[in-house]
């Protein structure tokens, strides 16, 4: 078996990447679809993933054996920065064969693999590689999160168009209802724009709701 391998990336920081993907690996196995999350590059850590973490909290699972062997987790930087940053203050780089190694034994185990990005698409984990540079590479359709708040639409026709610009999938745009502006009528018109947006520009793509949900309740 070789599952299939969604990138997760967000319009800007603190938009919910973690949330959504624990939330769409638990909707996922809860539908029979074997899948498991992985993160690209964890910054501001030591030794495991707080993400990850994050992921199995959602999901109401412990570790997975792929995360005691750090596979879910290949990467990990102790500064909480950009990975470029963050691998200058670690003295070391990214060794992208062991993510990219890491990936494939998931993806041979599992029918859907969630690999979580750090921030949003024009990130930079090198001074000479971006983000959406890596997932061009790996010709990963992409799955974008998104939310109500005011200023998202601007920030997700951005990461839109970036996509477009790079010719890669947009799988799905994830909407955040946990990250809602406070101003109903703004979180209404954004999720009726970016529909539209998406209907238009994006035909091929799926919009997914993610709910409020706490880490103990099911799917």
């Amino acid at each position: 078996m070789t599952g299939s391998v969604y990138f997760i990336s967000g319009i800007d920081t603190g938009i919910g990447k973690t949330y959504t993907t624990g939330y769409l690996a638990k909707l996922w196995n809860a539908q029979g679809r074997k899948t498991i999350t992985q993160k690209l590059i964890q910054t501001g850590n030591t030794d495991t993933s707080e993400d990850i973490q994050q992921h199995r909290e959602i999901m109401g699972m412990g570790w997975f054996p792929e995360d005691e062997s750090k596979l879910t987790m290949p990467e990990i930087f102790t500064y909480p920065a950009s990975p470029h940053l963050a691998t200058q203050i670690d003295g070391r780089k990214i060794d992208f064969q062991k993510i990219e190694s890491a990936t494939q034994q998931l993806a041979q185990n599992y029918e859907a693999v969630l690999l979580e990005g750090a921030g949003g698409l024009m990130v930079p984990l090198t001074t000479e590689l971006l983000t959406i540079d890596y997932v061009a590479n790996k010709k990963l359709p992409v799955i974008l999160v998104s939310s109500g708040r005011l200023g998202s639409i601007n920030h997700t026709i951005l990461s839109l168009e970036a996509l477009k610009s790079r010719d890669l999938e947009l799988y799905a745009l994830a909407y955040n209802l946990n990250d809602e502006s406070q101003d109903e009528l703004i979180s209404k018109d954004t999720a009726e724009y970016l529909k539209a947006y998406l209907r238009k520009h994006f035909p091929n793509s799926i919009w997914i709701d993610i709910p409020v949900i706490s880490s103990s309740s099911t799917v």
